[in-house]
């Protein structure tokens, strides 16, 4: 590629939309939320239980600050700049931001935390509107670094990167290799880059060389040494980073690798891992168990997420956008707390008020809201958690990524209702429209509405057999029209989407398109775990969904009994119901 692939100003309508509001209003504008996640940077109440509490304003700062640069909502933006001054007021006299103590420094989760500083502020100043606040930001995240390289490294005196904290082999630690690389493209200041170097020198972790072996790919990472799937993909993200300003190839090698060993190994019909908790553990052959406990962390589907938006947009390759899309309709949409349903906090054993995320998602006969991943209570009252703090991130990108360009081309990555401006060849800026019902139907028609001349690129999505534009099939991954529009002038897109069955381990799955389907106790009065018998056929119709859903369906398996299939993101959201089981996986034949 010649030139990087970015995102575009967009406005959609109906899901995408929706979504975003949701957040914004049930999360982003809770003023005394984002006071809580920044007091702690002078409490330091980690430093008692060496817990997490400073990831939380970093991860939930970078979700809104995308979530604001999509929407332009000027509230959500006083109230972001608000949280960052407040921040930079808690900046202490060594130049850290920390929320353990410095007898206590460098234990725990002390480095995750004082990584996640830096990418929300980093993410700030993407739509930061005021020159002098830029300025002191960039100087608070450099004086912040700088205490961290004068601490971690080689030499005397130093601590070893791969000896701060007990956790996963201290990989959580070595993940500030990412902003720190950020810190470099903005000041090109080599020290930052000599100290992401030595983080890549470690191999990212103290039981194994996370670099080496997936350019080697001998094993699956579920077969690494160490297999927390949030931390290791925040790693690799890491190496795009490095990629990104030194070309070395071998590290983008690397990442490619281990995402693509992730696809076959640990990615579910939903588009997230990790059945045992959030650890890869082979879960594209495991999702069809019963799990009595917590399995697919939001955490992991919103990085997994990222790494794949951040490889397409250097590559252009239409595999990243794919898994993307999956992720996104299904694992992500699902974590959405749209009842704002109370929630377990798995330390104390009690309902705690709802947060706009739910932690875990199920796939075979069991609840949503079975725990909130990364629960911390805070010495003054309250409580976050990490998928909480997380989510915003991914409900940001699905619209963010719909459309993005680089010099040379405009890629329409995921079909929806509303405009987008985009840079012709020439530069000039123009207005396209998107009419669509997608996901529910795979119609839409593109309208250019300037005089211009692009090259447009409309992605065949992995799930879509038949895909014509303007009457002509489509056979590669993308259908490219490299040409001079006329004002007005539309293209018709026809995705065919069909109903498929997905047979593992004596299970059954369906899917619709991009959409994972499912039933729950409240949508269908058929039983759960009663077999689904497809070898002689069955009849499906689709009927009118309801509110909250996508699609519908009602099933007929000739055994007297309907099952109710809809898209999983509106399932099991009544957990606290009497009836709250779901299941995306049915008995099959016995």
């Amino acid at each position: 590629m010649n030139s990087r692939i970015q995102g575009v100003e967009i406005k959609t309508n109906g899901l995408m939309s929706g979504a975003v509001n949701f957040v914004i209003d049930n999360q982003l504008k809770n003023r005394v939320s984002w006071q809580k996640a920044v007091e702690v940077f002078s409490t330091r109440e980690d430093s008692l239980d060496e817990f997490w509490r400073g990831e939380f304003f970093g991860k939930q700062m970078r979700g809104a600050s995308l979530i604001c640069e999509y929407s332009k909502d000027q509230e959500l933006y006083e109230i972001l700049t608000d949280t960052v001054l407040d921040l930079l007021s808690r900046q202490d006299e060594l130049g850290r931001f920390s929320t353990y103590t410095v007898e206590k420094e460098f234990n725990g989760w002390d480095m995750w935390s004082r990584k996640y500083v830096l990418v929300g502020m980093l993410h700030y100043l993407r739509i930061c509107k005021d020159e002098s606040l830029k300025n002191r930001i960039i100087d608070a995240c450099k004086r912040h670094l700088d205490y961290i390289v004068s601490k971690i490294g080689k030499g005397e005196g130093k601590i070893e990167i791969t000896a701060t904290s007990c956790w996963w082999g201290c990989v959580n630690s070595c993940t500030i290799l990412e902003p720190t690389i950020e810190i470099y493209k903005l000041t090109k200041e080599k020290r930052y880059l000599d100290f992401a170097e030595y983080i890549i020198s470690t191999g990212g972790c103290s039981d194994c060389n996370l670099v080496d072996l997936a350019l080697n790919s001998d094993l699956y990472p579920y077969q690494y040494p160490v297999t927390k799937a949030y931390e290791m993909m925040s790693f690799y993200e890491g190496l795009v980073a490095y990629y990104e300003v030194t070309g070395e190839k071998k590290y983008l090698s690397a990442v490619e690798r281990f995402m693509d060993l992730v696809e076959k190994s640990d990615v579910t019909i939903i588009g997230c891992s990790g059945c045992t908790h959030e650890l890869f553990d082979n879960s594209a052959v495991m999702q069809t168990e019963y799990r009595e406990n917590i399995m697919q962390e939001t955490c992991v589907t919103v990085t997994w997420m990222r790494v794949n938006r951040r490889l397409f947009e250097l590559t252009g390759e239409a595999k990243y956008m794919n898994r993307f899309e999956i992720s996104g309709l299904n694992a992500l949409y699902g974590s959405l707390n749209t009842e704002m349903n109370k929630q377990m906090s798995m330390f104390t054993k009690e309902y705690v008020d709802a947060g706009a995320f739910d932690s875990y998602s199920p796939l075979y006969m069991n609840t949503r809201g079975r725990g909130l991943g990364g629960y911390c209570a805070f010495a003054s009252g309250g409580y976050n958690g990490c998928c909480l703090a997380i989510g915003a991130c991914g409900i940001a990108l699905m619209p963010l990524s719909a459309v993005m360009q680089n010099d040379e081309k405009v890629f329409i990555n995921l079909m929806f209702d509303g405009e987008v401006v985009v840079k012709d060849k020439d530069g000039k800026s123009v207005a396209i429209t998107l009419s669509s019902k997608y996901p529910a139907n795979g119609k839409a028609k593109i309208t250019v509405n300037d005089d211009c001349v692009l090259d447009l690129n409309i992605r065949k999505p992995a799930w879509c057999e038949n895909m014509t534009v303007n009457g002509k099939e489509v056979t590669g991954d993308y259908c490219v029209l490299n040409k001079r529009f006329s004002a007005g002038e539309s293209v018709d897109v026809n995705m065919e989407m069909a109903l498929k069955t997905h047979l593992l381990n004596g299970k059954v799955a369906f899917t619709y398109g991009p959409l994972t389907l499912a039933t729950d106790e409240q949508k269908s009065q058929r039983e759960l775990r009663k077999p689904v018998i497809i070898e002689n056929g069955f009849n499906c119709q689709e009927k009118q969904a309801e509110k909250g859903e996508i699609v519908r369906f009602e099933c007929d398996f000739g055994d007297g009994d309907i099952l109710v299939l809809t898209d999983y993101q509106s399932c099991g959201k009544k957990w606290l119901s009497d009836k709250p089981y779901m299941t995306v996986w049915f008995n099959g034949k016995k």
